[in-house]
């Protein structure tokens, strides 16, 4: 059976990745697991998402010689000209939590009414092969940035992330309804046609 590596430690993400690829001939792995606990964590020192998604799966297929997903995704928010960005995951300074994140950006959007504050998450994967072959995709999401934390089913940004259309933040959506519509689904839907020629071809091997 053919193995790719998620290159991430992140439980949330890496569920959605093996629920999203569960149909394919695929042994799903990821950096959480034992056989890989000893490999250092990556410096994310690109200026964009597929800079840093490229980083992190190239690091993961020199170093383990699998093919390797990474991905790196933020949230966009238009008031604040797209920040946080891709100092998403560190928007509230370094060793700070998904909460205090979240605390800050409440903070940025004080008193901007709901009509102004639009965005999108958006997701970049970076596949890269043992030969060193490298392929992208991107997914994005509208939404708004709700007036508190809802739900709790979700990560990051998720529980201020609201979908109009549904009434409900990402952290309130079932797996199936945030699988389908998520940017990291999106993504991954559409890197999907290159796994798949992939593992036909198979030049992952």
């Amino acid at each position: 059976m053919n193995k790719v590596l998620i290159a991430s430690r992140n439980a949330g993400k890496i569920e959605e990745y093996r629920e999203l690829l569960s149909d394919l001939p695929l042994v799903i792995l990821s950096l959480a697991d034992d056989n890989f606990s000893h490999l250092p964590e990556v410096e994310e020192t690109g200026q964009t998402f597929q800079e840093n998604a490229l980083i992190k799966a190239r690091a993961a297929a020199g170093a383990t010689g699998l093919m390797a997903l990474a991905d790196d995704s933020g949230l966009e928010v238009d008031y604040l000209q797209g920040a946080p960005g891709v100092y998403s995951s560190r928007y509230a300074g370094p060793g700070n939590d998904d909460q205090a994140n979240n605390h800050k950006l409440l903070q940025a959007l004080e008193g901007v009414p709901l009509q102004q504050r639009g965005g999108c998450f958006r997701c970049v994967i970076a596949l890269v092969t043992p030969r060193g072959k490298d392929f992208f995709s991107e997914g994005v999401c509208e939404g708004r940035i709700a007036f508190q934390p809802s739900g709790t089913k979700g990560f990051g940004y998720d529980p201020l992330f609201l979908i109009p259309s549904l009434g409900r933040t990402f952290a309130e959506l079932g797996p199936q309804v945030k699988n389908r519509i998520s940017h990291r689904a999106q993504a991954i839907r559409a890197m999907r046609d290159v796994l798949t020629h992939l593992l036909g071809e198979g030049i992952e091997k």
